[in-house]
Parts: C-alpha cells; sequence; structure tokens
C-alpha cells in the first residue's frame, strides 16, 4: 500500500504522524511553521484515512510508515505523533530506534494498556451510533469529546470534516484486520517528550504516565489548557512547543 502524502522543505526531515479523528491535513499549520525554520516535513495519511484508500489486505501501519520512508531515502527523522500516530511513533522508534532522532508524542494512544471506562464508554455510544447510521451523531460526537475548550467553531468544523471523510472511507470498506507487531518500550532511545491534556479523557493520562515511565529519559509535560488535539486547539500555544522540542532533536 502507497500511502498519500505531503512533503514540503528543506533540511533534516520531521514526520508528522495524524490522530484516528483527523487526517494528515491536522498538520497543515505545523508542517508551515517547521518549513519556515528549515525542516524537510513529511505528512502522510494511514489507510483508509484521507486520501489513501482503506486496506484490502491485513496492514501494519508502522511498516506502512518505515515503507514510505525507505520509498522517499529517508534513514532519519524526528518522529511526532497525536493519537493514533502517537501509538504508531512509539512503536516504530522501538522497533528501528536508530532511524529516529526525537520522539514527540501528543495525547498518544498506545497497545500496551488496556482501556479504562472511558475510552469503552466512548467506544460504545459511537459504535451504536455507526449502527444505527447516524453519520451526523457520531461525527458529532468525535468533535465533542476529542476537542478541548480552546477549540474555535472553525476548528471544530475543521475536525468534523476529517472524522467524516474517515468514517465514509471506512465504512464503505470490508474490516480487514491490523497485523501488528511485539515491541518493548524500553528500546527507545531518540529523546522523547510527551506531551497530554488536562481535558482529556483521563485514560490518555494514564497512557503518558505509563510511556513516559518505560522510556528512558523521557520528559512528561501536561498542557493545561488543552484537550486530546492540543496542535488544532490552540496551535499559537503548542507550536513553540513543537519548535522547541524539534530544534532541541535536531541539535
Amino acid at each position: 500500500m502507497t500511502l498519500a502524502y505531503d512533503l514540503d522543505g528543506d533540511g533534516p526531515t520531521v514526520v508528522l504522524l495524524h490522530s484516528s479523528v483527523c487526517d494528515r491535513r491536522m498538520w497543515e499549520r505545523q508542517a508551515r511553521v517547521l518549513v519556515d525554520a528549515g525542516h524537510r516535513v513529511l505528512r502522510p495519511d494511514f489507510q483508509g484515512f484521507g486520501e489513501t484508500p482503506a486496506p484490502a489486505a491485513p496492514y501494519e501501519e508502522v511498516e506502512d510508515v518505515r515503507g514510505l520512508l525507505d520509498s522517499l531515502a529517508i534513514d532519519r527523522a524526528v518522529v511526532v505523533g497525536s493519537s493514533m500516530g502517537g501509538r504508531v511513533a512509539q512503536e516504530f522508534a522501538a522497533r528501528w530506534p536508530s532511524r529516529v532522532t526525537g520522539l514527540l508524542l501528543v495525547c498518544a494512544a498506545t497497545r500496551l494498556l488496556p482501556p479504562t471506562d472511558d475510552v469503552l464508554a466512548f467506544g460504545a455510544a459511537e459504535d451504536a451510533l455507526l449502527e444505527a447510521a447516524d453519520l451526523d451523531g457520531a461525527v458529532e460526537l468525535n468533535v465533542r469529546t476529542w476537542l478541548g475548550p480552546s477549540a474555535t467553531a472553525e476548528t471544530r468544523g475543521f475536525v468534523a470534516t476529517m472524522q467524516r471523510r474517515s468514517f465514509e472511507v471506512q465504512l464503505a470498506a470490508a474490516d480487514v484486520p491490523a497485523d501488528r507487531a511485539d515491541f518493548d518500550l524500553g528500546d527507545v532511545s531518540a529523546p522523547t517528550l510527551v506531551v497530554s491534556g488536562a481535558y482529556d479523557l483521563a485514560y490518555f493520562g494514564r497512557v503518558a504516565e505509563f510511556v513516559s515511565e518505560r522510556i528512558r529519559g523521557a520528559e512528561h509535560r501536561q498542557l493545561d489548557w488543552a484537550g486530546h488535539l492540543p496542535s488544532l486547539e490552540d496551535p499559537a500555544r503548542f507550536d513553540p512547543l513543537l519548535l522547541e522540542f524539534v530544534g532541541r532533536a535536531r541539535g
């Protein structure tokens, strides 16, 4: 599977991996900021999101990312992941540590912790809406759940557009299992910053603590203003954090 992607700029590469609520468009502003700061920026769409078709055979997101980097002759990069993208980013950094010069996990998910009651309740509510063919309701549920109080009406509409697109792509395709290999967070060697949001579901705060405890030298920073998607909710506050971390990793 060839992932749809954007590659812009010159300099050391930064890979931006999107949330399952969004697609690669979520990083449009951050890509411009990073390019202006002298970086090359790669933004892919995972299978079933944005402009990448839904999978037709068993797949593994982290292998898709590795294949894309190989095809573009990108040997090493700073990897930034939001939510599901953070899960993929941590797995990539653990399985191929020499290829990651910095790891920024933003409200990341993980396969290493079971879901908590708040995540299970969200999943049940979403499933019920989708089974009832209430796509509007499922989109609204996601926007309401995943965006914190700093998000503007325009941002909420943008996230709704991206979420609706992923629902449309995935619901039109057959269910295909993911085929995911084991990994050990202790194998991550890159400088790591783990970010969580005070207004996010409790599960993701737990994930942030768990991941930062198991990656050597990782820093955990909670944003007191953020929900689950801080790069969209208040980019004026998120972007300096991103630039500072990428600059340190580049240095």
